[in-house]
């Protein structure tokens, strides 16, 4: 028998009452089924083998003898229906020429090129694709552009940061401008810089606004 060519994509549903293949898309993998062959001497065995479990003995035997029987007829019967699989489900694929890969017309073939969507892609399709990539391309670029910050001192936050947001002494979490540890009671060291950016009246505790030069609480010159 002549050798059959056809995609590599196949699985074998055989068993022993008949041959049934399926066939896939090299690309999608997307698949057709073949239809079931029934084999005789599969079936014959079955029966066989059957009356061997009910019966015993010398029908136990026949049916012994029938497994080899089918074994040695397996290789050709198979190729055989195999064969025909191959003629029953070729025409549902196209092969291209390019890269040689059987596809599926409906989902994976270029009508329009005669050629396999992998290598001759279908521009109408592709455009929804490319339109949205480059959208996204678009806001990213119009995002880097923006201010995202919205306001945000950055040196404040980095002192902030750099500060910490623990005691020294307990490593107990400080409330935001805490000047003492609620915990341990230990003084909060005021980072380099600090005092411009935020301030206490060293006379009363009240918090000094922007730059100012007197406690609006007690009077007190800031300096």
């Amino acid at each position: 028998m002549s050798t059959q060519a056809f995609t590599r994509n196949n699985r074998d549903h055989s068993n022993d009452t008949g041959f049934q293949f399926e066939f896939f898309c090299d690309k999608c993998g997307n698949g057709h089924r073949s239809s079931f062959k029934h084999n005789a001497v599969g079936v014959a065995a079955s029966v066989i083998k059957a009356a061997g479990a009910l019966f015993g003995g010398a029908a136990s035997r026949a049916g012994w003898g029938a497994d080899h029987l089918k074994d040695a007829l397996r290789g050709p019967a198979w190729d055989s229906a195999f064969s025909a699989a191959i003629e029953e489900c070729r025409p549902k694929f196209r092969q291209c020429t390019q890269c040689g890969q059987w596809v599926c017309p409906e989902v994976c073939w270029n009508h329009e090129r005669g050629l396999c969507e992998t290598c001759a892609p279908d521009i109408r399709e592709q455009a929804p694709m490319i339109q949205a990539q480059v959208a996204v391309e678009q806001a990213r670029e119009q995002a880097a552009k923006a201010d995202q910050l919205r306001g945000l001192d950055v040196a404040a936050a980095a002192l902030s940061v750099s500060a910490g947001h623990s005691c020294g002494q307990c490593h107990s979490q400080l409330a935001a401008g805490a000047r003492f540890c609620a915990n341990c009671g230990v003084a909060v060291p005021v980072a380099a810089g600090a005092a411009t950016l935020r301030k206490f009246c060293s006379g009363c505790g009240a918090k000094l606004d922007g730059n100012a030069r007197f406690c609006a609480g007690c009077g007190q010159p800031t300096g």
